[in-house]
């Protein structure tokens, strides 16, 4: 179950760094978690807490990078902002390829994290919002057997009852019947409805599989602020 209330997870070696950090973001009314090291983050993370991760590129043992690319291989996409010292544009780019949203160089103005932090956090909303209408979708479409997902297949693309009836060697009658029990446990009213439904939970036909979400595919990178 996903948590409402989201949370901005700090990760930095530095514990002045963390405190300050901490404090920053609490004076706006942000929950914050700070964490010394990336392991320590990987034990104490919970996916089901909405937020942003503020990362250190530079940390003893796992580093801020070889932490995005471990997140990536689990699947996890909370996204991050990294901060760094050591700022140069192939870094920059290997961060934002491991799935960073935005890289600010240090020293920065208060004001330009927390502007980066909340357009992290609405796109975090963004993606737990298209996550659950996905899941919302799978749950109705698993509802449906395999014949109403054929004739789904066919009234998706234009088709007539008519001419779903004859590719599939049925009546039209039963075509009827399935198409109102399609639309009753979908819960739409309508074929334009129904169309929206699918295309919107982004499900391939008949396999019933889950597209990748489309979300800002192409961070703007900033290598220095």
């Amino acid at each position: 179950m996903e948590k409402d209330n989201p949370v901005v997870f700090v990760v930095d070696d530095d514990e002045a760094v963390c405190e300050s950090l901490c404090l920053l973001i609490e004076d706006v009314g942000l929950e914050a978690k700070t964490f010394n090291n990336a392991l320590q983050f990987l034990s104490g993370y919970d996916p089901s807490d909405g937020g942003c991760l503020v990362l250190d590129m530079r940390m003893p043992g796992m580093s801020g990078l070889e932490l995005l690319s471990k997140l990536h291989e689990w699947g996890i996409g909370i996204p991050a902002i990294v901060i760094t010292g050591h700022a140069d544009v192939p870094t920059a780019v290997a961060a934002m390829k491991a799935g960073a949203v935005d890289f600010i160089e240090k020293p920065f103005r208060h004001q330009v994290l927390l502007d980066s932090i909340q357009e992290a956090l609405r796109r975090d909303a963004r993606m737990r919002h298209q996550r659950r209408d996905r899941q919302d979708t799978q749950s109705r479409l698993r509802l449906l057997t395999p014949r109403e997902r054929e004739v789904l297949d066919h009234l998706i693309t234009g088709k007539t009852n008519k001419n779903t009836a004859y590719e599939l060697g049925i009546s039209q009658k039963t075509v009827d019947f399935h198409r109102a029990n399609i639309m009753e446990k979908t819960g739409v009213g309508s074929l334009v409805e129904l169309v929206h439904l699918v295309q919107g939970g982004a499900v391939t036909r008949s396999q019933g599989r889950e597209a990748p979400p489309q979300d800002d595919p192409t961070p703007v990178l900033l290598a220095s602020r």
